[in-house]
């Protein structure tokens, strides 16, 4: 795998998700105000396993999309100068479908491209998947908020 373009620590520098809410380890792709590659590693020390389900782990579906939306949100980031240092809010999901379950182990892959943006909100098209097999898509809406 190629080096990243953003790892852990810088992640952290620009979006305020922290433990146990944080769902991006790092950034493979970058093109500003186009597109962004996230990685997502599931493990099985992930809290929601606890109750999701006990004996049979899979990962939220919500929690995918969370997911999704945090890489997006670094997109954005990059995309709108005035983001930074501010909130971004999720809006609305659109065209959500779930394809096959994440379970521990596996390596969540999320692909997001900019679909239309204006200075303060964006819509985003992306699916997340695992070893090459799209486990979710949708189409997410952000705005910029207050700052943090």
């Amino acid at each position: 795998m190629a080096d990243p373009v953003m790892d852990i620590a810088a992640i952290v520098n620009l979006i305020p998700h922290r433990y146990p809410f944080l769902l991006v380890d790092r950034i493979v792709e970058l093109v500003p105000g186009e597109r962004v590659v996230g990685l997502k590693n599931v493990t099985m020390n992930e809290a929601f396993f606890q109750g999701h389900f006990p004996g049979a782990p899979v990962m939220p579906g919500v929690l995918i999309i969370e997911a999704m939306a945090q890489t997006g949100g670094i997109l954005a980031y990059h995309a709108v100068p005035e983001a930074k240092g501010r909130l971004i809010y999720f809006m609305g999901m659109d065209k959500v479908k779930f394809r096959r379950p994440v379970v521990p182990g596996d390596q969540l892959l999320m692909e997001l491209t900019m679909a239309h943006k204006s200075s303060r909100a964006w819509k985003m098209a992306g699916k997340a998947m695992v070893d090459g097999k799209v486990a979710a898509q949708a189409e997410l809406t952000a705005a910029i908020g207050d700052e943090y």
